[in-house]
């Protein structure tokens, strides 16, 4: 201590065996930061990837915005809808996390919206099916001597006891309620969440048995298992049939876009709640994660934007009559499997 009673920094090597747990209060809190918060603390990196992952995202709603063109102009008109929201799934998830990532406050928000659009692609890609099939009454001529393997996942894989079903009206009224169903009540309880959340009722974090946003959850993971069930259903039943139209890697995206967008976001949100991501100013540990997961998103949604690009563009033609000596253009006989 010198003549005026103030301490020395320690220098050399007394610095060295002395430590300064510097705690940032940003680290301390579970707030997200404000847009402008978040940019003022941008260095060279955070300017450069930043701007890649929006030039991703703007270019993944080009793509799509010029084959929506494309399917207007060659796609028939039972089709045109249908494939234009399957289509958009990717790219409109990635424009979302792009916005989540520039307004780290609106991500609940943007995670709601892709979640409300996921549910309805999963209604639209059971449709889909069918009408590359030529519609209900094709679907029910050429299946009609065939039953639907209903033991199929995610619901039922493992329940191999179960009957095989029919094909009829009812049954496909029900693989189709099946599905609705998924889009409905997810889109009704985003919104029953955002009216909770306003009233600060709804909190991500709150995995107390008391908390809404637990049974909330809880829900839709159950509905989400009822409405991903009917699309297997009939994917197993089509895959034959309709491999020529390339319906197993368009399934296969699908089944993507789900692990994507709702088991990775999870796992990565899980991380961040937990605090095993590490925090690093302006984003606590918790808000960091939820960056992670839509840096990983623009640029996942990219990708899948060219690949169904390139799965979808393609002629229209109606599929060939069932010939039993074709198999590429024979139903799967459930009948007779083992």
């Amino acid at each position: 201590m010198d003549g005026k009673g103030t301490e020395k920094a320690p220098t050399g090597a007394n610095m060295s065996n002395r430590s300064f747990p510097i705690s940032d209060p940003i680290c301390q809190t579970e707030d997200a930061p404000f847009a402008m918060d978040v940019i003022r603390r941008f260095g060279v990196f955070d300017y450069i990837l930043y701007g890649i992952l929006t030039f991703m995202a703007t270019v993944s709603l080009l793509v799509f915005l010029e084959e929506c063109i494309y399917i207007y102009r060659k796609v028939p008109a039972n089709k045109k809808s249908l494939i234009i929201w399957v289509n958009g799934a990717a790219p409109a998830i990635g424009t979302m996390s792009c916005l989540g990532m520039w307004f780290p406050r609106a991500t609940l928000f943007t995670d709601m919206f892709s979640g409300c659009y996921f549910a309805i692609v999963v209604f639209k890609f059971l449709i889909l099916m069918v009408e590359e099939l030529g519609g209900d009454e094709a679907f029910l001529k050429r299946g009609g001597k065939y039953k639907l393997k209903i033991s199929t996942g995610p619901c039922c894989c493992c329940c191999c006891c179960l009957p095989e079903v029919a094909i009829t009206r009812r049954s496909l009224f029900l693989l189709k309620l099946g599905s609705i169903q998924f889009a409905v009540l997810k889109t009704a309880f985003t919104i029953f969440s955002i009216v909770l959340y306003t009233n600060d009722n709804y909190h991500v974090k709150d995995a107390s048995a008391t908390g809404d946003a637990i049974w909330i959850n809880c829900f839709v993971g159950v509905l989400t298992i009822t409405g991903l069930w009917p699309v297997g259903i009939t994917f197993i039943h089509l895959k034959n049939t309709l491999r020529t139209i390339k319906i197993v890697p368009k399934y296969a995206m699908y089944q993507l876009l789900l692990i994507l967008t709702q088991l990775q976001t999870a796992i990565i949100n899980i991380l961040g709640m937990n605090g095993i991501i590490a925090c690093s100013p302006p984003f606590p540990s918790s808000i960091r994660g939820y960056m992670m997961s839509q840096q990983l998103l623009i640029m996942e949604m990219f990708i899948m934007t060219m690949v169904t690009r390139l799965l979808y563009r393609r002629q229209y033609d109606p599929l060939p009559e069932e010939q039993d000596a074709n198999e590429n253009t024979r139903m799967t006989d459930l009948t007779q499997s083992p």
